[in-house]
């Protein structure tokens, strides 16, 4: 009869994740995700076949978060649908948030995108990582773009900007703010640049 497994697997994945964030893949070695996890190598090989398993199991699980919370904090009527974008903007001076079961980053760095530091580092060489990054891209970018859409069906972006655009621009802006984070600007520095951000979706243009 097998044993049953005596550790939570979600707590484990999001500890990895952390430690990812932090030192990156090829930074990582397998002692450093059994001292984060405290899961020793011999059940972290037989959970998940190595290194290279705890990182997809984890950012398929991260996906699975990024899936829900973008999608919930941009959707709602048209009416809100300006200040829920800048909202996003101003919530992302502060970097993606980790799973409640682990404690904050240490810095900004540990706070960056998870999928958008992994496919930097080894997306061009492993197309695993490469769907996965571009998954939790394009369920971040459909969200955005379709509450630019709100906020045009309700005369607070010009209707005839392209949503899909304007979502491309301001996620190249966040993300960019994960490097300029990394660099050690601080939040007054980041708040201004989602407020420079914010200021530059187009607005109708009356007669």
């Amino acid at each position: 009869m097998a044993r049953p497994r005596s550790f939570d697997r979600d707590h484990v994945l999001h500890a990895a994740e952390r430690q990812f964030r932090t030192s990156g893949y090829n930074g990582t070695s397998v002692d450093d995700i059994s001292a984060a996890t405290g899961l020793g190598r011999g059940s972290l090989y037989g959970a998940f076949d190595g290194k290279h398993g705890v990182l997809l199991e984890a950012m398929a699980g991260y996906f699975a978060r990024l899936a829900q919370g973008p999608r919930n904090m941009l959707a709602g009527p048209d009416e809100g649908a300006l200040e829920r974008l800048h909202q996003y903007l101003l919530r992302a001076v502060h970097g993606v948030p980790l799973a409640a079961d682990v404690p904050p980053a240490s810095d900004r760095a540990g706070a960056a995108c998870f999928a958008a530091k992994m496919a930097l580092e080894i997306g061009a060489s492993d197309p695993e990582v490469k769907r996965l990054a571009n998954d939790c891209f394009s369920v971040v970018r459909a969200a955005v773009a379709e509450c630019v859409q709100a906020a045009q069906r309700n005369g607070d972006i010009d209707p005839d900007a392209d949503p899909d655009d304007l979502a491309y621009l301001l996620l190249t802006i966040i993300r960019g703010s994960d490097v300029v984070g990394a660099y050690g600007h601080g939040p007054d520095r980041l708040t201004s640049i989602a407020e420079s951000a914010f200021a530059l979706l187009p607005r109708p243009r009356h007669p």
